[in-house]
């Protein structure tokens, strides 16, 4: 149970914890990075021409190749996870994340190289993400797992909402940066031919050191992580990993909670996918240009900010309220009421609403996750949990464009208010009677 007294959690106790802050300060240089690096690829696409006749599948084809690993290693990330030191993981997923974007300056401007070092990059993610999150139950105590989750979602949505803004403005200042150098290097010290025309192919060398540069500093922050080798266990190394995969697979089937909070956390990315898709028709309703559906997503990343702050500072407080339920309805109530407005301070708050019920539901499931599974399946738990997100995100970008061209935008939004009531409502019958002992 969460603690009842506000000097054994929050915010300010979760920050005098050294190791965690160390593990959260690297989680924002990553999370930063993972955005900025995001726009890099995008903009480099300019660069990196596609063969002929695949100019307008380009940017498609990068998605793919950087959302593919997701689904394709998430599972097989978290056994490996559970078998090796969790700290060499993630100092080593950062370090090789660093090396490979300070590494593109030298390599052919090939449109191909550009796939795959996007896919390269998406797959060390995959290792990384789960040791992250089975590395945090071993730094913080039971009573401060809800404001550390709260703590690193609200970063989360904070760096999706500042990398994206400031991405292009600092890979933009990198670069100039880096061609005032050579110019100077040139005039003052005459460098060479040679040796100019070296740095010359690197005219991206101050944007990828930017972007490696903020991995590299996060895996020296991780290496002084004192976490103990947990995954060292001769028999967890000697087992087969398809043992491990059925392993998971049973542990998920018989513990109730952790498989129902998987399924509550998959409906609430789901929403949010399809809501990425239905934005550009929503911000037409309350008045925005199609373009500005950023302005939705961001009132949404907002909401979430501070629901997350307050989880983090008063969880105790609320450990004995069905906060998924609260969470689930409060999204189907601006769900529903969004269908019907075309305010747009209505709009924007309704988004905002949104965000502070999806904390709601989310934040407290993955403390759940974590404190309910044992330290030797946490990897391979946490890997089902990418897989079951990834395939919550991709699903509804699929079908909810062509639902809304067959059913309507209002028939669509009204049936997924009244989904989300109901895995609420079926969320709280099933678990209500242990779930305030655990989360």
């Amino acid at each position: 149970m969460l603690p009842t007294s506000s000097s054994d959690g929050g915010f300010g106790t979760l920050l005098k914890n050294r190791p965690f802050l160390a593990l959260w300060t690297a989680q924002v240089l990553s999370q930063v990075a993972d955005k900025i690096f995001f726009v890099f690829l995008i903009a480099l696409l300019v660069n990196y021409q596609p063969p002929p006749g695949l100019e307008n599948s380009a940017r498609s084809a990068l998605m793919f190749a950087i959302t593919l690993p997701a689904i394709l290693f998430g599972s097989a990330a978290g056994i490996f996870v559970d078998r090796f030191d969790k700290r060499q993981i993630l100092v080593g997923c950062n370090l090789l994340r660093g090396l490979l974007i300070l590494a593109m300056p030298l390599l052919p401007r090939e449109f191909a190289i550009l796939l795959i070092v996007g896919f390269s990059e998406s797959v060390l993610t995959q290792f990384f993400a789960p040791a992250e999150q089975a590395a945090i139950p071993l730094l913080v105590p039971p009573q401060g797992l809800m404001s550390a989750n709260a703590l690193f979602t609200t970063t989360l949505m904070g760096s999706l909402i500042v990398g994206f803004a400031i991405g292009e403005p600092l890979l933009t200042l990198a670069k100039t940066i880096t061609t005032a150098l050579i110019g100077s290097l040139t005039v003052g010290f005459a460098i060479g031919e040679p040796l100019l025309n070296l740095v010359k192919t690197g005219e991206l060398f101050g944007q990828a050191l930017l972007v490696g540069g903020l991995y590299l500093v996060g895996a020296a922050i991780l290496y002084c992580l004192p976490l103990r080798k947990s995954g060292a266990d001769p028999q967890i190394v000697q087992a087969h990993p398809w043992h491990d995969f059925k392993a998971g697979l049973t542990y998920l089937k018989k513990d109730r909670l952790v498989s129902s909070a998987m399924v509550q956390l998959m409906i609430l990315y789901s929403v949010f996918a399809a809501l990425t898709v239905l934005a550009i028709d929503l911000v037409e309703e309350i008045g925005l240009k199609s373009t500005q559906f950023g302005f939705l997503l961001a009132a949404a990343g907002i909401g979430m900010v501070f629901g997350g702050a307050a989880l983090g500072h008063w969880g105790d407080r609320f450990h004995h309220k069905p906060l998924p339920l609260i969470g689930f309805l409060i999204m189907a109530g601006g769900l529903t009421v969004f269908t019907f407005t075309n305010n747009l301070w209505l709009g924007l708050s309704l988004s905002a609403l949104l965000g502070v019920g999806a904390s709601m539901v989310g934040i407290p499931m993955q403390t759940l996750i974590q404190r309910q599974t044992p330290e030797s399946m946490r990897g391979k738990v946490f890997g089902f949990q990418n897989n079951v997100v990834n395939i919550a995100l991709s699903v509804p970008l699929a079908i909810a464009g062509p639902l809304t061209d067959a059913v309507g935008l209002r028939v669509v939004m009204l049936s997924m208010g009244t989904i989300v009531s109901l895995v609420g409502l079926w969320a709280w019958r099933s678990t209500r009677r242990v779930l305030q002992d655990v989360i």
